[in-house]
């Protein structure tokens, strides 16, 4: 009486499991894809060395998410090309009593990038803009200040773009 009881109830906790996958699972159209080359990011702001900075973010998200295998450019299904378009600070919070003066900006730091089949050059992604932000306190030295925080936006900028590409959203 239990043995018939228990298989059924195996069979039927086993089924429910059928269309689930364990790993990274790519959008459709991305299917062939399995290593990406990032190159260096051209810098289209007038911040110094910012390519640079946002390349290694986005090639640590991958790295991290591990949907793809980041590869060399000759060695890749396909290659992300990006630019950074604009870096913008807006004051975010001003003194109570005086608004003229900000205690808190808010920094915007925006990519555009399309993902490129390698062989045959065909445009897997279309040219899409992605944004990171983060926000930081004034100190004595604004610009120091502003240097510090461009890490944090090119860390949530790196995140959003990845998980388009490995999501497809």
């Amino acid at each position: 009486m239990k043995r018939p009881f228990t298989a059924a109830v195996l069979l039927l906790s086993l089924g429910g499991c059928a269309g689930y996958h364990i790993g990274p699972v790519q959008p459709y159209y991305l299917r062939a894809i399995h290593s990406i080359a990032v190159p260096t990011f051209e810098n289209r702001t007038l911040v110094p060395r910012i390519s640079v900075l946002v390349t290694d973010s986005v090639i640590k998200q991958f790295q991290q998410d591990g949907t793809y295998r980041v590869a060399s450019d000759d060695q890749a299904d396909a290659i992300v090309k990006g630019a950074i378009v604009r870096i913008t600070r807006a004051p975010a919070r001003s003194l109570r009593g005086n608004v003229l003066a900000t205690t808190e900006f808010s920094l915007s730091l925006q990519v555009r990038y399309s993902l490129v089949e390698r062989g045959s050059g065909k445009i897997l992604a279309a040219p899409v803009d992605v944004f990171g932000t983060t926000s930081f306190f004034v100190g004595p030295d604004i610009t120091s200040d502003e240097q510090q925080a461009l890490p944090l936006a090119a860390e949530e900028l790196a995140t959003r773009l990845v998980s388009q590409l490995s999501e497809g959203w």
